[in-house]
């Protein structure tokens, strides 16, 4: 199952082989990425194909306001595909409560 990984500053620490397929890109040629640069990265679409702005993207959206999202969207990647993919992204919080980043789960729809 393709996951990804933002820390607690953001940044895209860790994404998976099969997050990889759908990507289109390898972990370890990127390596991490701050948030401007793995937002940069993808196009981000509703399912009626209106562009989804950043800051309403569910990973960013678990991110920032520290709650469970799902949606199904149309992402572009970086070989310019679109894909339908439904992601669940949450936060990570850990021991005392303290916010670690928030991880995503996504697939193909």
């Amino acid at each position: 199952m393709p996951v990804g990984i933002v820390d607690a500053e953001g940044t895209l620490v860790y994404y998976n082989e099969q997050a990889e397929e759908v990507l289109d890109q390898r972990f370890d040629e990127t390596g991490d990425m701050k948030a401007s640069e793995w937002t940069a990265f993808f196009a981000v679409e509703d399912l009626d194909r209106k562009p989804i702005p950043v800051e309403l993207w569910p990973l960013v959206l678990a991110y920032k306001e520290q709650c469970a999202v799902s949606q199904i969207v149309w992402l572009r990647c970086r070989d310019d595909a679109w894909r339908n993919i439904s992601f669940t992204a949450f936060p990570l919080i850990g021991q005392h409560g303290r916010f670690e980043g928030a991880m995503t789960i996504f697939w193909e729809v």
